[in-house]
C-alpha cells in the first residue's frame, strides 16, 4: 500500500513538474502616464494575440503567463494616441514597460466599423468614414442628435413643418428617405421613427456617430443610397458619472429645459459593464410672428436607456442595449384645452421602445462570428386638424375630430462571419465577410375622419459577401455584393460595390468607389406626415404600378493630413455623382372628396446628383482647433416634375440648396477654460408655397419661392473647477445659438398657413447656460 502511495506521489510530482516546465513564467509590468499623471483603464495587449489587460485605477498593469518570442506591446485609450513597443519575451523573465501617452486632440485614425462592417482604422478603410465624437458634440452644446449632425460635411438637417417641426437628414443633396440611420449598426430606425426620431434621441447616449456619404455603404441594403449614419451608443470604459443641466431661452420668450445624466460601471474583473443614461426635456411653444400660432412646438420628453456587455470568456462576448422614449409635442394655435378646439394644430404622443442583442465569438485568431437581433416598437397617438369656417361644417368637425393612431414595429435578425486569410495569393491579408439578415417593418397609421390609412408590412431578406484585400502595404481593394429579396419587388435585387484605397505616403490616401443601390416602392418616410397647405389638408398617395428606384454612385477623394510635434493640418476633397433610375417624385394630382389636396408618388424617369465636398482641419499646439466643411452640388431630374397643378414643372430638386457647410473653432488655453465658435451655412434654395398665405381656397396662387442664404452662428464658453476631495469636476457653461438671429422672417400666419413653407435655421437666437458635474 505504501508503495502505491509512493508511486502516486511520484506520478503527481512528475505531472506538476511537467506543467511547471511547460509554463514560461513570462511577466510584463509597468504603468501608463500622460503629462506626468497616471491614466487608469488603458488597454494593454500583445498585438496579434489574445493576451491583454488594462491599467488599474492607479495607472499600473501586470500581464502574466505570456508566450515567449518577439511581439509588439500596444497601449491604447480613447482620447490618446496609440503607442507601441517592441518586446522580446523570454521564459522566466519579468519585463517592465512604461508608456507615456500623448493626447490626441484631432482623431485622424480612429477605429471605425460602418464602412466595411468590420473594425478598421480610418486611414486603412477603402471607404471614407467621418466620425462625430463627443468632444465636437460638446462644443456645439447639442442636446439631441439632430442638433449635432449638421456639423459633418455633406450633411444637412432640415425642418419641414412649421407646425410640428418634423425633420429629415439630407446627405449629398438627396432627401431623408435616401439616408440609412443605424443604431449600433442595426437598421431599426423605421420610416415612422425617422419623422421625429433624431430630435427625440439625446446626445447623452452617444459614444460617437460614424458617417459614410454616398452609396459606398451598399452592404446595408435599401435606403443607403445617399449614405449611412451609424449612431454608436456608449459602452463603459471606466466607472464614471456625468450630470448636465442646460437651460435655454428662445428669443427672450420660450424656455427649453434639458437635463441628462449618464452612469457607467465596470465589474472588478472588467469582464462586464453597463452604461445608463436618462434624459428629460421641457420646451415651451414659441410664436415668432405674433399670430398666436407656434413656429416651434411644445415638447416634453422623458427617455432612458442601458447599454451593457458581458464577456463570457476571452473569446465570447454579449452586448445588449435597451432604450425607452416618451415624447409629447403640440404645435399650432396656442390655446388651453384639447387639440381639436384649436383652429389649426398638430398633436403627437410617442412611446418608443428600442433594443438589441449581439453575440460575438472569436472562433480563432483569424475567424470571428456574430449573431445579432434588434428591434423597435412605436405607439403614436396623433391629431392633425384645421377647423372649417362654416357653422355646420364646424359642428360636424367638432363631433368627429381627426384624431388618429399609429403602431409600428421593426425587427432585424442577422449573422456575420469574418475570416482573415494571410498572404492571400502571395500578397497581403484578405478579410472575407459573409452575412445574412432579415428585416420586418410593420406600420399601421389611420385617421378615420380623413379616410386615411396606411396598413403596410414590408419584409426583406438580404445576404452579402465582401473581400477587404490588402494588395500591398499601400493598396487596398474592397469589393462586395449584396442580394435582397423584398416583398414589394418581384425580382431578386443584386447590388455590387467596389472601392480602392491607395496610400502614396503616410500622410495621403486616395480613394475611388463605385456602387449600386435601390429603394423599394413602398418607401413611406416623410409621406407619412399629413401637411397643412392652401387652407386645407395635403396627403400623399402611392401611384399605380410604382416600381423600385435604383441607383449608381461614383466618388473619388483625396485625404491629406500633416502632423508635426505641435501642429496638425489636413484636408479632404471628395467628388461624388449619383444617378437614379425610376426616381420617385411627388406631383400634385387634384383633390379628394373632402377637398383635401393630393400629392401622388410616381416614378419620374432618371435623376442625377453631383458635386464636391471640401473638408479642412487644423490643430495648433493643442490649444486652437479648427474644422470646416463646404459642399457644392446640383440635383436635377431629366424630366420636369409638376409639383403644382397651377404652375409648370421644374427639373431642379426642391428644398435643396446648391451650397451648404459648417465650421467649428475651439480655443483651450489651459485645462479649465474653453471657448468655441461654430456655424452652419445653408445656401439659397427653391421652396414651394401652396396657396395664398392666410387665405383658404387659393391653390391658383401657388408660388415657387427662392430663399435667402443663412449663416447660423453659435458661441459657447465654459470653465471647469476641480473638486479633488470628491474626485470630480464641475463645469459652468454659457452661450448663444444663432447668435445674430439669422432666422426666417416670412412665416405664414393664421390657421390657413402652408405649414411646409419653412426653411433656414431650426430656431431663432437662443441664450443658454448650464452646469455639468462629472468625474
Amino acid at each position: 500500500m505504501n508503495k502505491l502511495v509512493l508511486a502516486f506521489i511520484i506520478l503527481l510530482l512528475s505531472v506538476v513538474t511537467a506543467i511547471a516546465q511547460d509554463h514560461n513564467d513570462v511577466v510584463i509590468t509597468g504603468h501608463v502616464v500622460s503629462k506626468g499623471e497616471h491614466i487608469p483603464f488603458v488597454n494593454i495587449y500583445l498585438e496579434g494575440t489574445r493576451y491583454g489587460t488594462t491599467t488599474d485605477v492607479t495607472g499600473h498593469y501586470m500581464m502574466v503567463d505570456l508566450p515567449t518570442g518577439e511581439y509588439t506591446l500596444v497601449a491604447k485609450m480613447v482620447g490618446y494616441k496609440e503607442k507601441k513597443e517592441k518586446v522580446i519575451l523570454k521564459a522566466g523573465e519579468t519585463l517592465e514597460v512604461k508608456f507615456d501617452l500623448e493626447e490626441d486632440v484631432i482623431h485622424m485614425d480612429e477605429v471605425v466599423i460602418t464602412g466595411t462592417k468590420t473594425f478598421k482604422r480610418q486611414t486603412e478603410s477603402a471607404v471614407i468614414v467621418n466620425v462625430l465624437d463627443g468632444k465636437t458634440i460638446d462644443k456645439v452644446a447639442a442636446q439631441t442628435i439632430s442638433e449635432s449632425l449638421s456639423f459633418q460635411p455633406g450633411l444637412r438637417m432640415e425642418t419641414d413643418c412649421q407646425t410640428c417641426n418634423y425633420t429629415q437628414l439630407r446627405m449629398n443633396g438627396l432627401g431623408g428617405a435616401y439616408s440609412q440611420i443605424l443604431i449600433n449598426s442595426r437598421a431599426v430606425f423605421s420610416p415612422l421613427t425617422g419623422l421625429y426620431g433624431l430630435e427625440q434621441l439625446p446626445t447623452a447616449l452617444v459614444e460617437r456617430i460614424e458617417v459614410v456619404r454616398g452609396g459606398a455603404s451598399a452592404l446595408y441594403g435599401s435606403s443607403a443610397i445617399g449614405g449611412t449614419v451609424n449612431i454608436i451608443t456608449k459602452l463603459p470604459q471606466r466607472n464614471s458619472y456625468e450630470v448636465t443641466s442646460n437651460n435655454q431661452v428662445i428669443s427672450g420668450d420660450a424656455l427649453d429645459y434639458n437635463v441628462n445624466a449618464t452612469l457607467t460601471a465596470l465589474s472588478q474583473k472588467r469582464n462586464a459593464g453597463m452604461a445608463m443614461y436618462a434624459f428629460h426635456r421641457n420646451r415651451d411653444a414659441y410664436d415668432h410672428n405674433n399670430d398666436n400660432f407656434s413656429e416651434l412646438p411644445e415638447i416634453s420628453n422623458n427617455s432612458f436607456g442601458i447599454n451593457s456587455f458581458f464577456k463570457i470568456n476571452e473569446d465570447e462576448k454579449i452586448e445588449a442595449n435597451f432604450s425607452s422614449t416618451h415624447e409629447y409635442r403640440y404645435g399650432g394655435e396656442m390655446i388651453d384645452g384639447p387639440a381639436f378646439k384649436a383652429r389649426q394644430s398638430e398633436e403627437r404622443t410617442h412611446d418608443i421602445i428600442m433594443g438589441g442583442l449581439d453575440y460575438e465569438n472569436n472562433l480563432s485568431m483569424r475567424t470571428n462570428f456574430v449573431l445579432y437581433t434588434a428591434g423597435q416598437y412605436t405607439k403614436r397617438k396623433h391629431f392633425t386638424g384645421i377647423a372649417p369656417d362654416g357653422e355646420q361644417a364646424l359642428t360636424n368637425y367638432n363631433n368627429n375630430p381627426p384624431y388618429g393612431h399609429s403602431k409600428n414595429h421593426t425587427f432585424q435578425f442577422g449573422t456575420q462571419l469574418n475570416h482573415a486569410v494571410n498572404d492571400f495569393l502571395n500578397t497581403g491579408t484578405n478579410i472575407f465577410t459573409f452575412g445574412a439578415e432579415y428585416v420586418v417593418d410593420d406600420v399601421y397609421d389611420q385617421i378615420e375622419t380623413y379616410n386615411y390609412l396606411i396598413d403596410q408590412n414590408t419584409r426583406n431578406f438580404g445576404t452579402f459577401v465582401q473581400s477587404d484585400w490588402s494588395l500591398t502595404r499601400k493598396t487596398t481593394l474592397l469589393a462586395g455584393v449584396r442580394a435582397d429579396k423584398h416583398n414589394f419587388v418581384d425580382k431578386l435585387i443584386v447590388n455590387p460595390r467596389v472601392s480602392l484605397l491607395v496610400k502614396p505616403n503616410l500622410n495621403t490616401q486616395l480613394r475611388l468607389s463605385w456602387s449600386t443601390g435601390f429603394r423599394a416602392p413602398q418607401a413611406f418616410d416623410a409621406d407619412m406626415h399629413i401637411a397643412f397647405a392652401g387652407g386645407g389638408i395635403q396627403k400623399v398617395e402611392l401611384g399605380d404600378q410604382l416600381e423600385e428606384e435604383t441607383s449608381q454612385s461614383w466618388s473619388a477623394s483625396l485625404n491629406w493630413d500633416r502632423p508635426t510635434q505641435k501642429h496638425i493640418i489636413g484636408f479632404t476633397l471628395e467628388g461624388f455623382y449619383t444617378q437614379l433610375k425610376n426616381a420617385f417624385v411627388l406631383e400634385e394630382t387634384g383633390s379628394d372628396e373632402e377637398g383635401n389636396s393630393i400629392l401622388e408618388k410616381r416614378n419620374g424617369g432618371n435623376s442625377q446628383v453631383y458635386g464636391a465636398t471640401l473638408e479642412a482641419r487644423a490643430n495648433f499646439d493643442r490649444k486652437l482647433q479648427m474644422e470646416a466643411g463646404l459642399t457644392l452640388q446640383k440635383s436635377t431630374y431629366d424630366e420636369a416634375v409638376a409639383w403644382s397643378e397651377e404652375l409648370p414643372g421644374i427639373k431642379d430638386y426642391l428644398r435643396t440648396p446648391e451650397s451648404y457647410g459648417y465650421y467649428t473653432l475651439s480655443w483651450t488655453p489651459g485645462q479649465r477654460f474653453s471657448a468655441s465658435l461654430s456655424g452652419v451655412y445653408t445656401g439659397s434654395m427653391l421652396v414651394p408655397h401652396y396657396g395664398l398665405a392666410g387665405d383658404a381656397g387659393t391653390p391658383e396662387e401657388d408660388v415657387l419661392f427662392k430663399s435667402d442664404s443663412f449663416l447660423e452662428t453659435n458661441l459657447k464658453v465654459a470653465y471647469t473647477f476641480e473638486l479633488k476631495r470628491i474626485d470630480s469636476s464641475i463645469q459652468l457653461f454659457s452661450g448663444f445659438s444663432n447668435l445674430f438671429d439669422n432666422y426666417q422672417d416670412d412665416f405664414d400666419s393664421g390657421k390657413n398657413r402652408d405649414s411646409g413653407f419653412v426653411y433656414g435655421p431650426s430656431k431663432p437666437r437662443t441664450f443658454y447656460f448650464g452646469i455639468k458635474l462629472f468625474n
